[in-house]
């Protein structure tokens, strides 16, 4: 139920559209139907057996919990997309899913404190609708349906607002922590990795205290509780890990620039012999070459292996064309883009090989992606 960061971008859709609210798209994800699907075969016997006699309606009881937390997820997102808006921050969407939910959003401008608020007017939502829960059950009789239904909205508002204000990401108390690191060090993703591992303290409590309640019960443990408690523990888990890792490649945004990660490379121009780009490439060991054209703009990038492979007897009289793989239109970056302008400059580009050139527009290197996206996650990527 924590709120998201970035905008998804487009793939196929991930449920079943509500329509809007408040202008926001809702989407109901496939998996909520899941969720929904256990609540019913769950606690359709458990409402038979208070209602005697309510037979197949015990499962529209049921059916009406599922739909009750569903709006009261909704609500605790909308909470935070209208709290976003009032920052300016565009919101791409609700979803709810198996967990709960989520709210797509970019913050263009945040700081700890919008942050913070931002993350907190969910679970603030929930208190509130837990409070009016509260109301509406002193007009209602005492072991009726409505009475029952009223009462769990109660309590399911009141234990999804304390369990998202836990302090770990991906839970809402998470802000809190990365807030406090990130007033305290100036770094939002410094904040963000102590949060993450926040969460994941978290996940490790939540499954000690689970076991150990039932066994200071004196009691086995429950199949059924801890089979969920695994399961949320590895989303929760999985969520912490994605915001640790997320934060890391921001973090190491600043260090990266075409400069930086560029194979050295020669310049010359298209229709240049094979003869002599051999003789470029023995008296540049290492570089790449690169062909540019009558404005001087790259267009390709020799493949030493095809170059070589061309027989000594016509080198001289054939072109380094031949042997050179061509570069998308416009596909060359300034040797100066570093960090987040670098990957905007990549994002315009078709291919996965770019010209690095100076400010005097010479070309001073050749760029792979395959290479940009290593530095960024820290992981070595599969060759061409």
């Amino acid at each position: 139920m924590s709120s998201g960061r970035q905008p998804a971008r487009t793939q196929r859709s991930p449920g079943l559209s509500l329509g809007r609210l408040a202008g926001i798209p809702v989407v109901l994800a496939w998996s909520w139907f899941v969720i929904t699907a256990f609540i019913v075969l769950v606690f359709g016997p458990r409402v038979s057996q208070t209602f005697p006699g309510i037979g197949a309606g015990a499962y529209a009881v049921a059916l009406g919990y599922a739909l009750l937390l569903a709006a009261s997820v909704l609500i605790h997102e909308l909470a935070h997309a209208l709290t976003a808006r009032a920052f300016g921050w565009p919101t791409t969407r609700i979803v709810l899913n198996l967990w709960g939910g989520h709210t797509q959003f970019a913050s263009f401008n945040a700081s700890p404190g919008r942050s913070l608020a931002v993350a907190l007017a969910g679970p603030a939502a929930n208190f509130v609708l837990a409070g009016l829960g509260w109301v509406i059950l002193q007009a209602l009789t005492p072991g009726s349906v409505s009475y029952l239904l009223a009462t769990i909205l109660v309590w399911a508002n009141l234990l999804v607002a304390l369990f998202n204000v836990l302090p770990g990401l991906p839970l809402d108390g998470g802000r809190l922590v990365e807030s406090a690191v990130w007033k305290a060090t100036g770094s939002q993703e410094k904040g963000t990795v102590a949060a993450g591992w926040a969460g994941r303290i978290i996940v490790l409590l939540l499954l000690a205290s689970v076991v150990g309640i039932q066994l200071l019960q004196g009691r086995g443990p429950d199949l059924l509780v801890i089979v969920l408690t695994v399961v949320m523990g590895a989303s929760l888990w999985m969520g912490a890990t994605a915001a640790i890792e997320n934060a890391r490649m921001r973090l190491r945004l600043p260090a990266i620039s075409a400069g930086r990660l560029q194979q050295r490379a020669v310049g010359v121009p298209a229709g240049t012999t094979v003869l002599a780009a051999h003789r470029l490439l023995r008296d540049n060991p290492g570089a790449a070459v690169v062909l540019t054209g009558p404005s001087g703009e790259p267009e390709a990038v020799v493949d030493e292996a095809a170059l070589l492979a061309v027989p000594d007897d016509v080198a001289a009289t054939t072109a380094v064309n031949t042997a050179a793989r061509r570069l998308a239109a416009g596909a060359y970056v300034p040797e100066s883009a570093a960090g987040q302008e670098l990957l905007q400059f990549l994002a315009r580009l078709e291919g996965n090989e770019y010209a690095v050139i100076n400010p005097q527009g010479a070309v001073t290197g050749v760029l792979h992606q395959r290479t940009v996206v290593q530095a960024i996650t820290g992981k070595a990527t599969p060759g061409p």
